[in-house]
């Protein structure tokens, strides 16, 4: 099991890395998280999930161990393979995730790209409970239970600004004021957009 790598940055794209480690580049499949977090050419580590199959040896990288962690959680659920997970991790921060999960948010994890319901479902019942233990996250404090944040989501996506901006500003909002009404929560988000 290769637990991390440790080398000069050669290659950064969106999907992979190579890192160069005493003379051996490394191809290293990341999520668009990892890719922001990556500074451009220099020594950088990460963490990694090697996954053997009877076709393919493949090895994941990730910028923390909560990120792999988060991973490796979404891989042992039925139906949600590497790919799928990786994917996720690229549509949404591991903490994004983590909260949606633990609030049991079918929607915004069926939000996902190549995620339906039925998927999102078993991802939220086989991971709840541990997401919960493992990571400690309240169930009830978790921003995506609100259903007026949702209701304030579709509105700004109406006014022409996009879901991903929005959920930052609205987000912060709810955490601050948690009864605010639907009307509140879109002011306060126009005044900071």
């Amino acid at each position: 099991m290769i637990h991390s790598i440790k080398g000069q940055l050669v290659e950064k794209n969106p999907t992979n890395v190579v890192i160069d480690c005493n003379g051996i580049g490394y191809f290293i499949h990341i999520s668009l998280y990892t890719y922001s977090q990556i500074p451009s050419s220099e020594a950088i580590k990460l963490y990694t999930h090697f996954q053997v199959k009877e076709d393919s040896h493949t090895l994941y990288g990730f910028w923390d161990k909560t990120e792999r962690e988060i991973f490796r959680l979404l891989i042992s659920v039925s139906g949600v393979g590497a790919s799928t997970a990786r994917s996720m991790l690229s549509s949404l921060e591991p903490r994004q995730i983590m909260e949606a999960i633990a609030a049991g948010d079918v929607a915004t994890v069926q939000g996902i790209k190549g995620i339906g319901a039925k998927t999102a479902q078993r991802v939220i019942i086989d991971l709840k409970d541990k997401i919960v233990k493992v990571f400690g996250i309240d169930e009830v404090s978790a921003p995506q239970s609100n259903t007026s944040r949702e209701e304030a989501l579709s509105a700004l996506e109406t006014l022409g600004y996009t879901r991903k901006q929005s959920e930052k500003v609205v987000d912060r909002i709810v955490k601050e004021e948690p009864d605010a009404t639907v009307e509140t929560l879109i002011k306060l988000a126009l005044k900071k957009l």
